[in-house]
């Protein structure tokens, strides 16, 4: 079912998330608007995801994805978090997120703690990095997708 819908392209404003992952794991996390999760197909499955990401006009760099049902609202809303492989000066909230997702990791699984938690992602991030070096992935970081026209950029900096 999950490779049906991609590559998935997707676009959206970056909303402030329940801040766990930069403060808990070190590992800052973008979170997109429900109305974006809420558009996202019902048959990509949750787990963890790579591809690529671009903020506003800027760069466009590699990314883990991961679609998960939040405990926080009882499992009926599903949550996606980007993790942009590179590092950021400042919070880009409110900017837009331009992403791809070009294929598929691992499913969801729970950690009996926090350690093992950062371990697996860090894992999900190398993978990430390998992947998204063969051709067929690399080719998808050159898409116009990521070329936003003059005047939708929302706050350029």
């Amino acid at each position: 079912g999950a490779m049906r819908s991609l590559p998935y392209f997707c676009r959206g404003e970056v909303v402030k998330g329940f801040g766990r992952g930069s403060k808990q794991l070190g590992i800052p996390t973008a979170n997109f608007s429900e109305q974006v999760v809420e558009s996202f197909p019902s048959d990509i499955p949750t787990g963890i995801y790579y591809g690529w990401a671009c903020v506003g006009n800027g760069d466009v760099h590699k990314m883990v994805l991961s679609i998960g049902w939040n405990p926080f609202y009882k499992n009926i809303k599903k949550s996606v978090e980007t993790h942009i492989i590179h590092t950021f000066k400042e919070d880009f909230y409110g900017e837009i997120l331009s992403i791809v997702i070009t294929g598929y990791i691992r499913p969801e699984k729970n950690f009996d703690s926090v350690d093992a938690l950062i371990s697996a992602i860090q894992e999900d991030i190398e993978e990430a990095k390998r992947q998204l070096d063969l051709p067929e992935h690399l080719k998808l970081k050159e898409d116009n997708f990521f070329h936003l026209p003059e005047g939708k950029i929302v706050n350029n900096h």
